[in-house]
Order: structure tokens, then sequence, then C-alpha cells
């Protein structure tokens, strides 16, 4: 009973009926306007021909042109009320701005050490160009002398995150998606109360969307009372706006900024697997430690100020914590952001860097594989070009409407030589490219439009370091624990499951 109350009654139903009923409204008054007025229907037919025109002209991804396009042209009334609601995937004016000038100030920060960009090249050409890129397009240098530690599940990385946490002294921060009232939340609770009454400087960012229905209204609040800075990304309100598709999808945690964690785990207890939902919960994480941990500190802060309209001094977070300890790390590491907004899509040139310079294989993990054309491509090209290219996706699904457009995508790359496979234990949240030995990323990163075009994300690029082995290690045991796919998969589904898996293709950069 509490569930179904809950499902009747929650923040999410309530919030999500007020945003229909206002859709069903603008829908309703346009068609009605569309059928009193005499030129009314040909008007409206006519600004749909002019949207479509406008959209092809634009720079985005042709995939969800294609989506809008079609959607307009069968049904223009309700093509034009859907992407005046949602098909323009940016914030206000006002708010692009205030980014990009916190965006502008964070960056400052960031200084590549030439050395470490000389040294790299000197190592690998194909690389240096990689990190190249990350740092004058994302804005994020690389570095050394940092220690790298992966993790294959969400239990190992919980016991070290809890371990880095106790071990605070000057300021501890949290950026996730998602968080949850439950034993691992608690437990890091616990810690965060008791280190805020030490003195220890503790602040805390979840998105609103991604909690609503774990955590009540003006959550923030509470922890505010315990002395804990917190604040909310982008609160989701029962009012249309295009400000809805934009998440903080990022998962970091920082302790004094000579420790590090970002992946794929959230805060809920179901990435430690103390719950069961679908399965055995498989992710990821990435530890860092040493230089390259002010990446992520300064990718906090920027978000922090953009989300508090604060200003910081920077260089406070700089050598908080004192000198740093000697490293053993003889690698490269390169924590990088996201943005939508900032019209470089910083994630996915990354993947299809490292897919394109693979020389022998590339593995991959991902939740969903919700790719365009250009991906498919490069996957199809390297595995047609004798490249062993594995993706792996879950056995379980959380969402069995997404999963069948996963699943939608098999078939090209099955006939192209990419070798698939589904995550028999349950559900894989994991966000992991390996290649060659030598290259590894992990992060926030989804194969989907959502990850890759409208969230803000985060990742940690590796080259030669000590946690690209462990990454191949993990991708390697977890083939021997998953199903092979082959093309008989695919062309034995039944017709109706296959017309909904094209249609789902179609409308995929919509969902």
């Amino acid at each position: 009973m509490k569930k179904i109350a809950r499902l009747l009654f929650g923040r999410l139903t309530v919030i999500g009926l007020a945003i229909l009923l206002q859709v069903l409204w603008f829908f309703v008054v346009l068609w009605q306007f569309s059928y009193q007025f005499t030129y009314a229907n040909l008007a409206i037919r006519a600004l749909a021909i002019v949207l479509v025109l406008v959209i092809v002209n634009k720079w985005v991804n042709p995939a969800g042109k294609l989506s809008w396009i079609f959607l307009i042209l069968v049904s223009p009334i309700l093509g034009l009320t859907l992407y005046f609601l949602f098909g323009r995937a940016n914030l206000t004016k006002g708010a692009r701005q205030r980014l990009h000038e916190v965006e502008q100030e964070a960056a400052s920060y960031r200084v590549q050490e030439e050395e470490t960009m000389e040294a790299l090249r000197a190592q690998d050409v194909s690389v240096y160009r990689q990190a190249r890129y990350i740092r004058d397009f994302g804005g994020f240098p690389v570095y050394r002398d940092t220690d790298t530690k992966y993790y294959p599940c969400g239990e190992e990385m919980f016991a070290d995150m809890l371990e880095a946490l106790r071990s605070a002294r000057h300021f501890i921060f949290l950026e996730y998606f998602i968080i949850a009232e439950g034993v691992m939340f608690q437990s890091i609770l616990d810690i965060l109360e008791e280190k805020a009454r030490e003195g220890v400087e503790v602040r805390l960012i979840y998105d609103d969307m991604g909690c609503i229905e774990n955590l009540p209204p003006h959550y923030y609040r509470r922890l505010q009372e315990k002395g804990i800075k917190c604040a909310a990304f982008n609160p989701f309100r029962p009012v249309l706006s295009v400000v809805m598709n934009n998440r903080d999808h990022r998962k970091i945690l920082v302790v004094d900024g000579t420790t590090g964690f970002t992946g794929g785990i959230n805060l809920a207890d179901e990435y430690i697997n103390r719950i069961e939902r679908f399965g055995y919960w498989k992710d990821t994480g990435i530890r860092i430690e040493g230089k390259g941990v002010w990446g992520l500190t300064n990718l906090f802060l920027g978000m922090w100020n953009y989300i508090v309209r604060g200003r910081e001094d920077y260089t406070r977070y700089l050598s908080a914590g004192g000198p740093l300890p000697a490293s053993r790390g003889d690698g490269f590491v390169q924590p990088y952001g996201d943005s939508p907004l900032d019209g470089e899509k910083v994630s996915e040139t990354v993947y299809m860097n490292i897919i394109n310079r693979a020389r022998e294989y590339v593995y991959i993990f991902t939740p969903y594989l919700i790719i365009d054309n250009e991906m498919l491509t490069a996957l199809c090209n390297a595995a047609k070009a004798g490249i062993d290219v594995r993706i792996v996706t879950p056995g379980i699904p959380d969402k069995k409407m997404v999963y069948l457009l996963t699943q939608a995508y098999y078939a090209p790359l099955l006939k192209s030589g990419v070798r698939i496979y589904q995550y028999k234990p349950g559900f894989l949240h994991a966000k992991c490219f390996v290649c060659d030995d030598e290259i590894a990323t992990v992060g926030s990163v989804n194969l989907d439009f959502r990850s890759l075009y409208l969230h803000f994300e985060c990742g940690v690029f590796l080259y030669r370091a000590a946690a690209v082995a462990q990454v191949k290690r993990d991708c390697e045991e977890t083939f021997g624990q998953s199903e092979e796919i082959t093309l008989r998969f695919c062309q034995s589904r039944a017709i109706p499951v296959r017309m909904l898996q094209s249609l789902l293709r179609l409308l995929a950069p919509l969902l």
C-alpha cells in the first residue's frame, strides 16, 4: 500500500500530471484554433514547414533533426506543441550567460603544465592529440603524478569512499545525480555530519529530477540544518520549461583536493547491492590521488557557483590539503567535464577518438546503446578493419522500452563483426572504454542521446595509468559472466517487436 500511495501521490506523479495537463491545454488550444478559423490550419501547416527548414539548417545532431522533422510533418499540431515546449534543449539566455561566466572563471584556474604535454607527445602522438583536444576544446589539462584505482563494483568503491571521508581534514565535495535514503547514504551522511561539527567544510550537490522519487521537496534545507552546505540542481517544478531537459548527471566525490572518485555509482543502496533491483547491479568507478584531483575539484566548484550564484576563491582549494604526497603514478590522467550548452560534445568525441585510434581492441561497458549514425559507423568500421570490438549491455533491464531500443542497434553492429554481450547476473550500469592495453576512460557518460547531448557529465581519460589494466581485466571477467548475442537473436524477434524497435529508433533522440 505504501508503494502504491507513493506512486499515486508522489512528487513525480503530481508534477508529471501538472505538466501533462499543460501540454494537453496547449495542444487543445492550438487544435481548436486550427479548426475554428478558415486559414488557421493552413497557417499552422506553413509554420510547420518553416520550422522544419529551421531545424534542417541547425548545426545539431542529424538524428535529432530527423526525429523532430518526422513528428512535425506527421502531426503538425502535436509536433509544434512538443517542439516549442521541449525541442529547444537550452537554458534561458540569462542562465546560459551565467553558466558561461562561471565556466570562464573556473577554466582560468585549470592551467596546463607544458612539460606534461611534451612528455605525452614523446610517448604517443595520437594520444597527445586526444589530450590536446580535451585541453583546447574542453578546457581540462592532463596530469602526471596521479595514482589511479579502478573499481569493478560499487561495494568495493563504497568501502574506500568511507575511508577517504573519515580522513577529511579540510573539505569534502559531493555531486551526484541520484541520492536515496538508505544504508549507503546514511553511512556517508553520518560521517558528513561528524566532519561538519569538526569544522570541515562539507558541500553537496544533488540533481532534483534524479532524486525526485527518493528525497522530499527542499531536502537541501535538512542538510543545511546539519551544517552541510547543500544545493539542488535545476529544481523540478510543475511548470513547462525547456530547462527540464538539462540534468546534472555527474558523480563526483573529492576529499581535501587530494583524493577524488567518479564513475557511474550514485548514492543509493542498489549501487552497492544492499537491495536488489534488476538482479545484481554491476557498476564501476575510479579513484584518483594526486595532481589530477584538481580537475574534479574545479568541476564541482564551477557547478556550485552556477547553482548558488556565488564566487569562489579557487586558490583556497588548490592547496587546502597541504603538499601532495609523493605519487607512484607513472601514467597520464585527464579528468574532464561535458556541458550541453557549450556547443562542444566532449564526451562523444573522446569515445569516438578511442574507437578510431584502436589498433588491437576496444572494449565497452554501457547500460544503454542508443547511438547516432556517426558512432554506429565508427564501431562498424573498426570491426571491419579487424579490431576486436566488444560491447557489454545489461542482461536485465531497468527500463524495458529503452532496453528494446538498445537491442534495436544490435543487428548492424553484429553484421560488421562487433561482438555484443548481455550481462547475465543483472543490470550493468557501468560506463567504460578500454583500448590496446594503454587507454581507458571511466565516467558517468552513457552511450545515449541524453548523456551525450543533454546532460552535464564527467569522466577521466587515462593513458598508461594503473587503472587501464584493471579495466581490461574486469572486461575479460565480465565477458565470461555474459551471454554473447548472435545475429539470429535479432532475426528471431517477432515482427511487432521489430516494428516497435524501428519506431523507437526513429524517435530515440526525443526519449
